[in-house]
């Protein structure tokens, strides 16, 4: 790290990816890349939410002609159910990823695959739920948290035990409004039922419950997932790693895990790691085995165990692509079916792994926590025998690498802060010098990015250059996600890429020993953000609402997307997004979602597909805050 240092540029990487497409012509593969083309012009209707299909009387769309469906709902009944339809997908897929953590967590003991790494953890969420600890083994109270977990998905009466976490004055809020969260599959199916033809087409209404099932997922089951993985593998803690598709190594067995679940990947890193299966690669001509990531289970296992981060979403099929993959293991989200077809064109293994997420030309191994390591242990052989069918001539890894810090919790951060802070015994573990930078102007606030890639732009650069214009500013930036591997990808989780930023910034990135660009996790670790600005309101005295905060997915693509956005701006945090949810069609949801929401939760969307008014509407939107305050 002796080199002169200086980030790596988006156009570097497309030169890269350009490459790789000359291996993919020659072998006759797709690629997104041409994917885009042939799906290019996007439909107009479809873009701006104004047709429907959730009955056999239409599809309906909406034009000067028709302005009204069969049913008679208008545009705005029509916009407003799909965005609420919309978000209850988000809130199921990433709540039911928190639900395959709390079964693993049930199934945790001793001598099983998967056991208890931070028992302090388990014994704060315990007592905050009121189940006893003392004088109890570790794993009888794992498992009555995880069972008592598991009712949250489906209990009869009262709302989101995490609820409890947030600030007095955003329950209030909450409750007001009424969109505290009940059940979370609750919510789920309430979102389905308001949604069926016949019943509710009133914005107001839809944008209402659409607030709710992102809570539900945010402070439910995204929670869920967060805190039993900690609980599970261990509380992330500042962590060294590498970041890009130079991370692959071409003298060895490389596998690729790809996907959320953690459970997954965990066993795969494990064995991985076996000194008789690196004997084992080591007799086929490897020198040994690297396991690397994509999409946020590389954010997983890169924050708990240093695992390098090969690429985000959009970046899946390049690992395929430079011929040196052996396997590449899924779990569940955010998976390209066309990683099938791709991997016959090389001698790659696709191998799924879980019942929902099943796809074609793959070979699936069922994985469960009951034989988790038979599983990995065998993945990983088979990768290992697959090195011998690599073909030289197709190989080609980008040289592309950066050194990346990662695996800032909540708790390391606090931890991070004590080691710097001069204040008062009583006020360590607390978020308070943080504050106490913003009350003071060195840092002018923060911005938590989030989100994937998305085709619609150019992938990475949104991320990348507005990370950059905000370190400039005084910004410090939290990251998960897809996002966060933007970052690394570029070097902004490098400790030295704080000469980019400004005096302040640079000046706590100095004192601190981070670097200006924190990586949270995965976009389930979001409820991380949720809880550090719940912390910050209770240090500061302010409400969430006037802290100088702002959430921003510049490059969003999903339905879970949709989720987090609903429940950030839910929590308090204005929320600003590159890519239209596809309300462009209606006036009044994009006066709810813009404005009207602000009445009830002090927050607010603002989507600005434009990138430089983006940039520059948070800068002034953190600075109007600091005004607010008075600061």
């Amino acid at each position: 790290m002796s080199e002169e240092f200086r980030l790596t540029y988006v156009h570097e990487m497309a030169e890269a990816v350009q490459k790789l497409q000359a291996t993919r012509d020659k072998v006759g593969a797709d690629s997104w890349e041409l994917r885009v083309k042939n799906q290019t012009p996007h439909c107009k209707f479809g873009e701006q939410g104004i047709c429907c299909r959730i009955c056999t009387m239409g599809p309906c769309r909406i034009t000067p002609k028709a302005p009204r469906g069969i049913c008679g709902c208008d545009v705005h009944g029509i916009v407003g159910r799909n965005f609420l339809r919309f978000t209850a997908g988000g809130a199921a897929t990433h709540s039911d990823h928190g639900r395959e953590i709390c079964h693993t967590l049930y199934a945790s003991s001793k001598d099983g695959a998967y056991k208890v790494k931070d028992p302090e953890k388990l014994i704060r969420i315990a007592k905050e739920w009121g189940i006893q600890t003392e004088y109890r083994d570790i794993y009888e109270v794992a498992h009555e948290v995880a069972e008592m977990a598991l009712m949250e998905y489906g209990k009869p009466f009262g709302v989101s035990r995490w609820l409890s976490r947030a600030p007095k004055h955003t329950r209030e809020l909450w409750h007001k409004a009424e969109i505290e969260p009940r059940a979370i599959d609750r919510e789920v199916s309430c979102s389905m039922h308001m949604t069926h033809m016949g019943c509710s087409s009133k914005p107001e209404a839809l944008v209402r419950q659409s607030l709710r099932a992102g809570l539900c997922d945010g402070w439910g089951g995204s929670m869920c997932g967060t805190e039993f993985s900690d609980v599970l593998f261990g509380t992330p803690k500042p962590i060294e790693t590498e970041a890009n598709l130079g991370v692959m190594n071409a003298e060895n067995v490389n596998i690729i895990v790809h996907g959320h679940d953690p459970s997954l990947s965990e066993m795969i890193c494990e064995y991985a790691e076996d000194p008789d299966l690196i004997a084992y690669a080591k007799s086929f001509g490897a020198k040994g085995i690297t396991v690397s990531g994509v999409c946020c289970t590389s954010n997983e296992v890169a924050m708990r165990r240093g695992i390098p981060m090969a690429g985000n979403f959009l970046q899946q099929e390049n690992v395929v692509l430079t011929g040196a993959c052996e396997a590449i293991v899924v779990d569940v989200q955010c998976i390209f079916p066309a990683l099938g077809p791709l991997s016959k064109c090389f001698h790659t293994k696709f191998i799924t792994t879980s019942p929902i997420a099943q796809m074609p030309d793959s070979e699936f191994v069922r994985f469960d926590v009951g034989t988790a390591a038979e599983k990995a242990k065998a993945i990983v052989k088979e990768a290992v025998e697959n090195f011998q069918n690599r073909k030289p001539e197709l190989v080609y890894i980008p040289d592309l690498k950066r050194h990346a810090t990662v695996g800032y919790s909540v708790e390391a951060i606090k931890k991070t802060l004590d080691t710097v802070t001069n204040s008062q015994v009583d006020e360590l573990n607390t978020l308070k010098p943080l504050v106490e930078c913003v009350r003071s102007g060195v840092l002018r606030g923060a911005v938590a990015m989030v989100g994937c890639n998305n085709p619609k732009v150019r992938p990475d650069r949104s991320h990348i250059e507005l990370m950059k214009k905000l370190i400039a500013n005084d910004i410090i930036v939290v990251a998960s996600g897809c996002s966060a591997q933007s970052a690394a990808r570029a070097g902004l989780m490098d400790k030295r890429a704080k000469k980019y930023c400004g005096a302040g910034l640079k000046r706590v990135c100095e004192l601190a020993d981070i670097p200006p660009v924190l990586h949270m996790g995965s976009c389930v670790d979001i409820s991380r953000m949720m809880i550090l600005v719940s912390e910050l309101a209770k240090d500061s005295g302010w409400n969430i609402g006037q802290l100088p905060v702002v959430g921003c997915a510049p490059e969003w693509m999903s339905e879970k997307a949709v989720s987090i956005g609903n429940y950030v701006v839910s929590t308090g945090i204005d929320t600003f997004l590159g890519i239209d949810p596809y309300v462009a069609g209606s006036s009044e949801m994009l006066y709810w979602l813009t404005a009207g929401v602000r009445d009830w939760v002090e927050a607010a969307f603002t989507i600005e597909t434009d990138m430089e008014k983006l940039e520059n509407g948070i800068i002034e939107h953190i600075e109007a805050k600091r005004t607010a305050l008075g600061i």
